[in-house]
């Protein structure tokens, strides 16, 4: 073997050495990076937590206040933007019902919906005054990550569930 042949298998022996070495330290270090991962995204998901909560009890707020649902996030008067670099905020509502989203933009983040129904209080509190009303509230996130606006809540025989592949955070 010449000088240069051995040199060739001396670089690639030890350059095996140190991959090996680098794999042993990532899988060492493995469980580490997926949790920081993990908790970068949980900190993300906290702005569209906060901001679709503020979204649904702004809606109650403005429904005492001029007797209806607004019908964009800017109507709510929350000065929160439609767009930030993870979400897409966005409203939808009748003169029943008002679902706040917030729509991940990034796939490994969760979606978030809320939901703010009109029923009479007769359903929530039976004492209560004749033709009241007053609003139930639910708030939702997406089973799993994806940039798809989550299914929306409902409002049936006097209870507000999840819509498919949501799961329930807070009421």
């Amino acid at each position: 073997m010449t000088n240069k042949q051995e040199l060739i298998k001396k670089i690639i022996c030890d350059g095996g050495k140190v991959l090996l070495i680098c794999m042993f330290i990532a899988l060492i270090d493995l469980p580490s990076t997926l949790s920081y991962l993990s908790q970068r995204n949980k900190a993300k998901e906290s702005e569209a937590k906060m901001y679709v909560g503020s979204m649904n009890r702004a809606q109650q707020a403005l429904l005492i206040e001029k007797s209806a649902f607004a019908t964009s996030v800017n109507a709510l008067g929350l000065g929160i933007k439609t767009e930030t670099t993870n979400y897409k905020y966005s409203v939808r509502a009748t003169k029943q019902t008002a679902f706040n989203y917030g729509v991940s933009k990034q796939p490994q983040l969760k979606s978030y919906v809320g939901g703010v129904f009109l029923v009479p209080v007769k359903k929530v509190e039976p004492n209560a005054a004749k033709d009241g009303i007053t609003t139930i509230s639910i708030f939702c996130q997406a089973d799993s990550p994806g940039t798809i606006k989550p299914a929306e809540p409902t409002y049936q025989n006097g209870e507000s569930l999840c819509g498919k592949g949501t799961t329930q955070v807070t009421r």
